[in-house]
């Protein structure tokens, strides 16, 4: 193994990390995108009159936050065939993405809506509001800019932990610097590489969501 930098090789291997960023970039929004929904499932789940189901909801959620993201994959990849559902790696990796985050997010919704003062609840329904438009046009403007720090904590959590999905072989950065550095016993260049390209490409969508957080803030002050 070599450690001396070596420029030329950085530049023959670039185009391949790149594409490696594209798989990354991709599972972080479709695994992101399944767990925003299916955290609010878990959510509406932990919120219904019916006791036991509020249960096991909760501690279903508790299970997932307790639990290592790596163990689920590998349960979700490996344990299921043994049940009969067998999945490709992508499926799996992204069910396991879009549950482990999902069950956080729960977490972020429900914090959101505690947020709002129940009189809204009450003066909305005194005003002969559904519960479905008082969700929708009073709840959840007053609930969202409360909701997006911990959503954009998550998404980059997300991006970072798409690298597990390089242990049932998807080709995203990790596995692609691995599969380089075994190739050609050098290791230290498309490390480097995935690190900086993971740091231009995170830092940049943080600033954004920053701003556009904010953004919701002012447009949502004031709401009823």
């Amino acid at each position: 193994m070599s450690f001396d930098w070596q420029w030329p090789f950085l530049i023959e291997i670039f185009l391949t990390i790149l594409r490696a960023l594209g798989v990354s970039v991709l599972a972080t929004m479709t695994g992101f995108g399944l767990a925003i929904l299916f955290g609010m499932f878990l959510l509406l789940g932990q919120r219904t009159r019916y006791g036991a189901l509020n249960w096991l909801v909760r501690e279903l959620t508790n299970f997932v936050r307790t639990t290592p993201i790596l163990v689920q994959l590998f349960f979700i990849f490996y344990v299921f065939p043994q049940m009969g559902i067998t999945m490709s790696p992508w499926v799996a990796g992204m069910l396991t993405l879009g549950v482990h985050y999902g069950a956080y997010l729960s977490e972020v919704y429900r914090g959101a809506l505690m947020s709002v003062p129940k009189g809204q609840w009450e003066a909305s329904k005194a005003i002969g509001l559904r519960p479905v438009k008082t969700l929708l046009r009073v709840v959840i403007p007053q609930a969202l800019p409360a909701s997006m720090p911990g959503l954009r904590i998550y998404l980059i959590g997300c991006f970072k932990d798409t690298s597990i999905l390089s242990v049932i072989s998807i080709a995203e950065m990790v596995q692609t610097a691995s599969t380089i550095g075994t190739n050609s016993y050098r290791f230290l260049e498309p490390f480097t590489l995935i690190g900086v390209l993971s740091f231009l490409v995170a830092a940049p969508v943080f600033v954004l969501l920053a701003k556009a957080e904010k953004g919701i803030a002012r447009k949502f002050r004031g709401a009823p």
